[in-house]
């Protein structure tokens, strides 16, 4: 995907709306369907707040928007702050199954899918510890 010098992810996907309702969905899928109950949901919390609002800051910033994440906590240190969690190929394998699923019921174009697609299975693939 070639993306103009002043055009982003975070801009093609719709902003802090989208990129909200992206992860709001992500952790509805995650916590309503059995096929990502483990081990996926079960190393999140019983209450997804949290959660939710950490993977926006984050992937707001991911994606070239704000770095929302960053001003707040730091360097993401993603598989140093991952690494109390077995995340071995299944919860990977589950984890962009469930983001995959989200990305397709967001109206987004198939470049900008492809994109996000290849650069989380690449930071899903880093992020296995086990």
């Amino acid at each position: 995907m070639i993306l103009e010098p002043d055009t982003s992810p975070y801009i093609l996907l719709g902003g802090e709306n989208a990129v909200r309702a992206l992860v709001n969905r992500f952790y509805d899928l995650m916590d309503s369907e059995a096929q990502w109950r483990s081990p996926l949901r079960e190393m999140h919390p019983a209450d997804l707040s949290e959660s939710k609002e950490k993977l926006f800051l984050f992937l707001s910033g991911w994606l070239g928007g704000p770095d929302l994440y960053v001003q707040k906590f730091g360097h993401p240190r993603l598989r140093a702050r991952h690494a109390s969690f077995p995340v071995d190929d299944q919860a990977r394998d589950q984890w962009m199954a469930c983001m995959l699923r989200a990305m397709q019921e967001q109206e987004m174009s198939p470049e900008l899918y492809e994109h996000m697609q290849t650069s989380l299975q690449r930071t899903a693939d880093f992020m296995r510890n086990r």
